[in-house]
């Protein structure tokens, strides 16, 4: 593929002008395969972090919970943790998280400039460009551990032009099926592409198709599975974990989804004597973590609740969650992408929210609120808005101090509303 006749962006150049810039020289916002951004890694020597433990997390939900869950246990043990993940909701600087802390502009800019020299006739799209700045800065930074969040899939995705010391599966579901295939056995193929020989592969899908297996089977991958190599068990106001070289009880419940957190135990497990994590840094590490924009509470009064739910799974995991606050009046701020399955996250959700606040998205991907209002089962009470300002205005004039309020369906809904003052 030729890259497009766009000069990159002059010496002092901010950062919003690189990105225009990348957005305008990929013409695909998806274009899988590791060929073309694995070279340009090779040129840059960020194909390898030598000394720094490296742990992949893919999976359709629940990754960025997990990523999030891992670097505070490590980082409350003492590490040097870097992170990346994909989208960010607020600010570009959120993918690449060194320490806690986000990239700064001017190191992301030194990057750039970096792989646009390197890259020469290559072209990258935009994510690829991300990965290889993550791995650029976090080489320059001599961490203990990287941890990568899968951007789409695994196999195909950029994060795995580095070979993972620990590969993580959280969850497997249907999402992305033009790419990922539209049976489970296909999309559990595609995520397995993380695993690698004679390392540990930890499995928090407790329904796993064959696939999987078969991968780990056929590389010698060594696989870690909930249901066999670990389990645990949710009582009311607790939870226990059973692995193979830990067994905890009666630990606090996460803040974070419960099956990621018994996931990030087992990935502890598998970190093995490489590092001294206790009990104590393990269970306070998961009982404190938070990720914006998921359950993220960020309000009081009106409750309102965050959350990036975008495919069936996660919206049954939301409809679970909101039974937290029982007979409670729900009303909903839902803005999806129209290559999403809204018709089911809708359906899923239905039976607990009493109102719709449909919105439509922006973009050559965005829904509008009317094909969103027409998924929607018979009889739900519902009103649509073009701009996400008046649908968050409505919501908020209308829920009482009791009511709950869920903003959901895309990361664009949630960073749209969060942007707002």
């Amino acid at each position: 593929m030729t890259q497009h006749t766009v000069s990159a962006p002059p010496k002092g150049a901010s950062l919003n002008d690189w990105l225009d810039y990348l957005l305008a020289i990929h013409p695909k916002e998806i274009d899988m395969g590791l060929a073309r951004v694995s070279e340009v890694a090779s040129r840059l020597r960020v194909k390898s972090l030598p000394g720094t433990l490296v742990i992949t997390v893919a999976g359709t939900n629940g990754k960025g919970s997990t990523c999030a869950m891992l670097e505070n246990i490590l980082r409350g043990a003492g590490l040097k943790v870097g992170v990346y993940s994909s989208p960010h909701i607020l600010k570009y600087n959120e993918r690449i998280r060194i320490d806690g802390k986000d990239a700064d502009d001017q190191a992301i800019l030194k990057a750039f400039d970096a792989i646009e020299t390197a890259r020469g006739e290559i072209s990258l799209t935009f994510f690829e460009f991300a990965t290889l700045t993550g791995l650029l800065l976090f080489k320059q930074a001599g961490l203990d551990v990287a941890i990568l969040e899968v951007g789409l899939g695994g196999r195909l995705d950029a994060t795995n032009l580095i070979d993972a010391d620990i590969a993580v599966l959280t969850s497997i579901d249907l999402d992305h099926k033009e790419y990922l295939g539209d049976t489970r056995e296909l999309v559990g193929r595609e995520k397995a592409g993380i695993f690698r020989a004679a390392r540990p592969a930890v499995v928090g899908e407790p329904d796993l198709p064959a696939t999987v297996n078969e991968v780990a089977d056929n590389l010698g991958a060594h696989l870690y599975r909930v249901g066999q190599e670990f389990s645990y068990q949710r009582s009311s106001d607790s939870w226990s974990y059973k692995g193979k070289s830990r067994s905890l009880k009666q630990m606090p419940l996460p803040q974070l989804p419960l099956p990621n957190a018994a996931t990030v135990i087992a990935t502890i497990e598998a970190v093995g004597e490489r590092f001294e994590i206790s009990d104590r840094q393990l269970v306070d590490g998961i009982v404190t973590a938070r990720l914006a924009g998921r359950l993220e509470q960020i309000s009081d009064s009106p409750l309102i609740i965050a959350d990036v739910a975008h495919n069936p799974h996660a919206a049954r995991f939301l409809k679970q969650e909101l039974s937290r606050w029982p007979g409670k009046r729900v009303l909903a701020l839902c803005g999806m992408l129209k290559d999403k399955d809204f018709g089911a996250v809708l359906s899923e959700l239905n039976p607990v929210v009493a109102h719709w606040y449909l919105v439509s998205l922006g973009g050559e991907r965005g829904a509008s609120a009317s094909a969103l209002a027409a998924s929607l089962p018979s009889g739900a009470v519902f009103d649509t808005f073009d701009e996400i300002a008046d649908a968050k205005a409505a919501i908020i004039a209308d829920a009482g101090e009791t009511d709950v309020v869920i903003v959901f369906g895309s990361f664009y809904t949630v960073s749209g509303f969060k942007s707002l003052a």
